[in-house]
C-alpha cells in the first residue's frame, strides 16, 4: 500500500531549528507532488508548504516563509521540511501529503491530496 512516514519531529526552544522528513513507502514519491500541513488544537488546518513533482517549484504560507524551505532527496525517496527560526505558534502536528499529479504544480488545498501520513509532532517552548 502506499504511505507516507513522516519523523523529525520533538521538542525545540524559540529560535531553534527541526528537520522533518517524509519518507515514501511503496511508491516513489519523485512522481507525487508532496506537501506539507498543520494542525494544532483550536486552529483550522493549514497548508504549510508544497512542492511540485514536474518543475520543483514550492510554495510557502506566508507565516513560515523566509524561515522553512521544503526540499527533495529523490536518491533516498524521501521529503524535507527544515523549519528555522522556530516560535511558539509553530507548534502542531505536521503532516505529509502527497498526490500524483507530475506535470501539475502543487498547491496548500487538502482536496488536492488523496495521501496522507500519520504526522509528526513538533512542539515549540522555552
Amino acid at each position: 500500500q502506499l504511505q507516507l512516514v513522516e519523523s523529525g519531529g520533538g521538542l525545540v526552544q524559540p529560535g531553534g531549528s527541526l528537520r522533518l522528513s517524509c519518507a515514501g513507502s511503496g511508491f516513489t514519491l519523485d512522481y507525487y507532488n508532496i506537501g506539507w500541513f498543520r494542525q494544532a488544537p483550536g486552529k483550522e488546518r493549514e497548508g504549510v508548504s508544497c512542492v511540485s513533482s514536474s518543475d520543483g517549484t514550492t510554495y510557502y504560507a506566508d507565516s513560515v516563509k523566509g524561515r522553512f524551505t521544503i526540499s527533495r532527496d529523490n536518491a533516498k525517496n524521501t521529503v524535507y521540511l527544515e523549519m528555522n527560526s522556530l516560535k511558539p505558534e509553530d507548534t502542531a502536528e505536521y503532516l505529509c501529503v502527497a498526490v500524483r499529479v507530475h506535470f501539475r504544480r502543487c498547491k496548500l488545498s487538502t482536496a488536492d491530496y488523496d495521501v496522507w501520513g500519520q504526522g509528526t509532532q513538533v512542539t515549540v517552548s522555552s
